[in-house]
């Protein structure tokens, strides 16, 4: 449940004297506000420590749930993101009645998040983070943060998006068609709703034409006209269209 920090001058002053404060001796609620203490001043490494004492020293107690969320919370000012990530789905898992449960589920996208690197690098912290934030929308429908989390999503998907884009702008100069059309068509229906989207499905196309699949190049004409009838490309693509119509292109 849900604290605020107690005032209590006995305790304040023995935070003022840490060193020689016996934890063992206090109560779950000051044993907990000596702790919290630390997080409110910032000395979050020392609210780490203090946060875990007090769930091995208290683990059932009224006061357990703040306290595993605050341990979260500390791990991620101090950026130690996959330790905060761990401790926030200890509390998803353990605390399912917390009212921390659906900002611990969000917060655990977001460790995620932080964790997830530029395009170029293995993305699956990035997949993760999309995980977490869908099951934050699906299982907190009614949150105020659900508009926050979606639009995250859409970060994050770009990047997916970009990666499989560039995998497939890298196939294509190394000669290597096949796999160039296949990720050029993934980028194209995996993340159509990108702005990678439309210029794989042209640069499908353009290699299609190049390799004589007539056929197929037609069919992805007609379906870049039919999404994307504003796009720049589509003077080249319609013009494409008429070529193919007359003879087909037979490659070098």
């Amino acid at each position: 449940m849900k604290k605020l920090l107690l005032v209590v001058p006995v305790l304040l002053f023995l935070i003022g004297c840490a060193a020689t404060v016996d934890v063992a001796s206090l109560s779950p609620e000051a044993r907990y506000n000596y702790a919290l203490k630390f997080f409110t001043d910032e000395e979050y490494e020392m609210s780490v420590k203090e946060f875990e004492g007090f769930l091995l020293q208290y683990p059932g107690s009224e006061f357990s749930d703040d306290a595993q969320y605050y341990l979260a919370q500390s791990h991620m000012k101090r950026k130690e993101y996959l330790l905060g990530a761990y401790e926030f789905s200890k509390l998803i898992k353990n605390m399912p009645a917390s009212p921390y449960l659906s900002e611990s589920q969000f917060m655990l996208a977001s460790c995620y998040e932080q964790l997830s690197p530029p395009s170029p690098l293995d993305q699956k912290y990035t997949k993760k983070s999309i995980e977490e934030f869908q099951a934050f929308i699906d299982f907190f429908p009614a949150d105020t943060k659900v508009a926050e989390a979606e639009g995250k999503i859409k970060t994050l998907y770009l990047k997916l998006a970009e990666k499989e884009f560039n995998n497939a702008k890298i196939y294509e100069r190394m000669e290597y068609y096949t796999a160039a059309i296949n990720g050029y068509a993934k980028v194209a229906e995996a993340f159509h709703d990108t702005k990678f989207a439309p210029e794989a499905l042209y640069k499908k196309i353009l290699l299609l034409v190049q390799k004589n699949r007539v056929v197929e190049a037609r069919q992805e004409i007609e379906l870049f006209i039919s999404r994307y009838p504003e796009n720049e490309q589509i003077v080249s693509v319609k013009e494409l269209q008429k070529t193919l119509e007359i003879e087909p292109v037979v490659s070098k």
